[in-house]
């Protein structure tokens, strides 16, 4: 079953925790963007060698949706948007934990696992342009 799926926190406290996590692990600002009138993604900023580079973290619901609707015993709760919402926020929540254990144990740089989230000039995450063919990189195969 999917992460998160049983959640009763709403969505306006997990992106307030969200927010708290950022921002005591250095972020330099965090703020919310919203679509009609709900949370849709929160953006921050954190130095990277001492560049500020400016992140956004969405929030899909209806991804979340459509993989409850498709899993086994997860009855109806697909059609529950606000029960979808707040599962999100979770997962997104759990993952931002995530990568900030791996920058404090050293094991990744912050800017190593926000990367695909890191925001191109063009308002474009760096994912977003690699995925649309407009940022290239190799297979990494060193065998010529």
């Amino acid at each position: 079953m999917i992460l998160n799926y049983t959640t009763k926190i709403a969505s306006s406290k997990t992106v307030a925790e969200i927010q708290h996590i950022l921002g005591t692990k250095g972020a330099d600002y965090v703020s919310v963007d919203y679509a009609g009138g709900k949370a849709s993604a929160v953006i921050f900023g954190f130095k990277v060698d001492s560049v500020l580079i400016n992140f956004r973290l969405p929030c899909n619901v209806s991804g979340v949706s459509a993989a409850l609707k498709k899993q086994k015993g997860s009855g109806t709760i697909w059609k529950n948007l606000e029960q979808c919402e707040r599962i999100a926020w979770r997962i997104v929540k759990d993952w931002v934990e995530a990568q900030m254990a791996l920058v404090e144990a050293q094991q990744a740089e912050l800017g190593e696992v926000f990367l695909p989230y890191a925001v191109h000039h063009t308002g474009q995450s760096y994912y977003q342009l690699f995925k649309n063919n407009q940022l290239a990189l190799s297979s990494g195969d060193t065998n010529g």
